[in-house]
């Protein structure tokens, strides 16, 4: 199984003991980037980030460890963030 087909399905920042979404939360899926395919658990995000998207760290984007990747909603009502890049 490569790294990408592991990480599928995987909820963005979870304990890795415990990576499967729960049924009490709220996901959207981080398309494109290093991120592509992790779910991120928005059931406390702030309405701003629900509209105007999140900029989430990341040891594997383009700029490595300390770097941050950017995920904007793709309509303002999407289950789906794309990727707009990477931050040092």
């Amino acid at each position: 199984m490569d790294e990408l087909e592991f990480m599928r399905g995987r909820v963005y920042g979870a304990d890795h003991d415990d990576p499967s979404p729960r049924d009490d939360r709220s996901y959207v899926e981080l398309s494109g980037g290093p991120l592509d395919g992790l779910l991120l658990d928005i059931t406390d995000l702030p309405e701003r980030d629900l509209r105007h998207g999140v900029t989430l760290p990341t040891e594997i984007g383009h700029y490595g460890p300390g770097a941050h990747t950017h995920y904007t909603p793709r309509t303002p009502t999407s289950r789906t963030y794309d990727w707009h890049g990477d931050l040092p």
